[in-house]
């Protein structure tokens, strides 16, 4: 039994913070607000997997109300969603994203973040794919208030 999964997630900019994406520090002005590490990116995949395998959100599993969670490195938090599904009887067969982000510029780190992310879920870095575009000045990503992102995830039932 195949299932997929989709996931989103937008995070606005704030001073002070870095701006943590796919696990690399992206070099930026401003960094993300959130309750952890603010990985958007990461965030998105994860709620992708945990919505192919029915098991809830990532707000379900690490609440933004508990204290553990704060400044969470979001791969650590991919690595137990990945766990997860495991122990569900899933086998995590391919993942892709998109970030929304009219800055920094993402194109040179896409291939650290692919590999990070492939880590995290324990899979091949050829089975995650991950893309960058602009909305052309459009919406709060344009008017650079924030990032978005969204993920699938396909997984396969093994059990």
């Amino acid at each position: 039994m195949l299932r997929i999964g989709h996931g989103y997630d937008v995070h606005q900019f704030a001073e002070g913070r870095r701006c943590i994406l796919g696990g690399v520090d992206v070099p930026s002005e401003r960094g993300l607000l959130g309750h952890s590490d603010a990985d958007v990116l990461a965030h998105a995949l994860a709620d992708a997997v945990l919505g192919a395998a029915r098991l809830g959100d990532i707000g379900k599993l690490f609440p933004d109300t508990d204290p553990a969670y704060e400044g969470a490195d979001s791969l650590v938090l991919l690595s137990h969603v990945a766990e997860l599904v495991r122990t569900q009887g899933f086998q995590i067969l391919d993942a892709d994203c998109t970030v929304a982000a009219q800055a920094p510029k993402l194109s040179p780190y896409r291939d650290q973040m692919r590999q990070n992310l492939a880590r995290a879920l324990g899979v091949d870095v050829d089975q995650v794919g991950v893309k960058a575009t602009t909305t052309e000045r459009l919406g709060f990503v344009g008017r650079e208030e924030g990032i978005a992102a969204w993920a699938v995830a396909l997984l396969q039932k093994v059990e």
